[in-house]
């Protein structure tokens, strides 16, 4: 290994562990109490080596929910290509969607305050814009999934693949949103409601989607 390649690979393993230390930072408290101070101090670093890195605390919190959109891509990823069919790859997408909400909620709920307070980041930085294009491939994987559906009759041809691909996203954000913080109160002030588990109301969502998504017979 050269100079030149040794101290990108330094470069880089110094910035991953601020991301690391970051991710301490932020998946501890919200983002709004913590500072550069925080972070350089659980990175063992001055600020000002900090800065060198990244411009702003925004900054690193892209980079973090940088790292979250990766899993989610990939989890996406591997759901579709298990499945033959759109309405099936669709299917797949959903429960991975919950199933890294549940494995990885820190990542989630980083992505859930970007999408909420997007207009509060600088989208001018090189970690603003490639978190902005990973952002997009979920999307992308739902559409694609849905033009497939229609390609092979699983999926209703009247309906629009990227409207469509942004409402499904929305709906399962919110839902996995409402269960992960309002379930036990629904269950616990409302027992009327007769609720069981998330899966279980997870399940009956997406068979509603399914159902919906169904060419008319």
């Amino acid at each position: 290994m050269g100079i030149t390649e040794r101290k990108a690979r330094e470069k880089e393993l110094r910035r991953n562990a601020i991301i690391d230390a970051a991710e301490k930072i932020f998946f501890s408290r919200e983002m709004d109490t913590a500072t550069m101070d925080d972070i350089a101090e659980a990175a063992e670093l001055s600020k000002g080596t900090l800065y060198l890195y990244f411009k702003s605390k925004e900054d690193l919190y892209l980079a973090i929910t940088r790292r979250g959109l990766d899993i989610l891509i990939d989890m996406f990823s591997k759901a579709v290509k298990k499945k033959k069919y759109g309405i099936q790859k669709i299917y797949a997408i959903g429960l991975a969607y919950y199933s890294f909400s549940r494995k990885h909620p820190d990542y989630f709920n980083a992505m859930t305050y970007f999408l909420a307070h997007s207009q509060e980041f600088n989208e001018n930085t090189p970690t603003a814009m490639e978190c902005a294009l990973a952002g997009d491939r979920p999307l992308i994987i739902v559409r694609d999934s849905l033009i497939k559906g229609i390609e092979d009759g699983t999926i209703r041809s009247d309906i629009n693949p990227s409207e469509t691909a942004i409402i499904l996203m929305g709906q399962s954000n919110g839902l996995i949103q409402i269960l992960s913080k309002n379930l036990e109160h629904f269950k616990n002030m409302h027992p009327q409601f007769n609720l069981k588990s998330a899966e279980n109301i997870i399940d009956h969502a997406f068979n509603l989607i399914h159902r919906s998504l169904e060419p008319s017979t």
